[in-house]
């Protein structure tokens, strides 16, 4: 990086699986921004107000992961309305007049995940688990499903929080019981929003014919749920395409360059998962 270089990153805890560099990084070098460097840094909760107190001005801004999110938010001078719509803060902009912004591109990023898949707007659709992600997923199902949407959770806890979701979003939420999720499966869209292996024993109930599965998950590829559902001829949103769209939207906010380099960046991010 050179003095006038402008810098970038992405914290959370922990880090070091983070794709995001690597897609920024070529993001940078498509736009010729040769002097931008992204970093990451293991950042938690307790520590985020002090690094925080050393951003210089060459920064332009920073990606969060968990568990920052809702954490940054009052560090911030401002936060957008997608953002505040789910406490949930992923992107942090420093402006021309040095004022910190926070936004959430993960909920444009799934509607514009799903809209390459040709899913402009769906008449229900399930969500698989109840976390940070599945309030993001309500907020995208927000601008494109027109009725009903039911959340398959564990908890009673679990289902009272994503109705409250769904009463702030303005979305139709029903929720039922994770014994029951073999049921999703047969939603119009259905969005899986859980760890690692939490699907699995859900595979061999993939219908004969089905629709389309967005499975949030990037490594490790595909799911046990997603291949079957991909054998079975139904389209898979994966969480690569996810990770891609929010972080081009990132990058066009960064540095304000637009558009972003869709494809440099996902092949770019294809190369890294294939190398793991």
């Amino acid at each position: 990086m050179s003095v006038n270089g402008r810098r970038a990153a992405v914290l959370g805890s922990p880090i070091a699986h983070s794709l995001s560099p690597v897609l920024h990084r070529a993001a940078y070098a498509e736009l010729g921004l040769g002097d931008w460097s992204y970093d990451r840094f293991e950042v938690d909760e307790e520590a985020l107000p002090g690094f925080f107190e050393q951003l210089g001005p060459e920064w332009a801004g920073l990606s969060l992961t968990m568990p920052l999110k809702r954490a940054v938010i009052p560090l911030l001078d401002s936060v957008s309305g997608t953002a505040a719509s789910v406490e949930a803060v992923n992107t942090v902009v420093r402006t021309g007049d040095g004022r910190l912004t926070g936004d959430n591109t993960d909920i444009p990023g799934m509607v514009a995940a799903l809209r390459e898949r040709g899913i402009e707007q769906v008449e229900s659709a399930a969500i698989l688990g109840a976390g940070a992600t599945a309030s993001s997923a309500l907020a995208a199902l927000a601008r494109i499903c027109t009725g009903e949407v039911v959340a398959y959770v564990r908890s009673e806890a679990r289902a009272t929080e994503m109705r409250q979701w769904g009463e702030r979003l303005d979305v139709e939420v029903r929720t039922a019981d994770w014994a029951d999720a073999e049921r999703a499966l047969h939603a119009p869209l259905v969005i899986a929003t859980t760890p690692a292996g939490t699907t699995d024993a859900l595979s061999h109930a993939v219908p004969e014919r089905p629709t389309t599965l967005f499975d949030v998950l990037y490594d490790p590829w595909p799911t046990t749920l997603a291949a079957r559902w991909s054998a079975y001829g139904g389209a898979v949103v994966s969480g690569l395409d996810l990770l891609v769209h929010q972080a081009v939207l990132q990058v066009e906010q960064m540095t304000g360059r637009t558009p972003g380099p869709l494809d440099v960046m996902r092949k770019a991010g294809e190369r890294a998962l294939a190398e793991r």
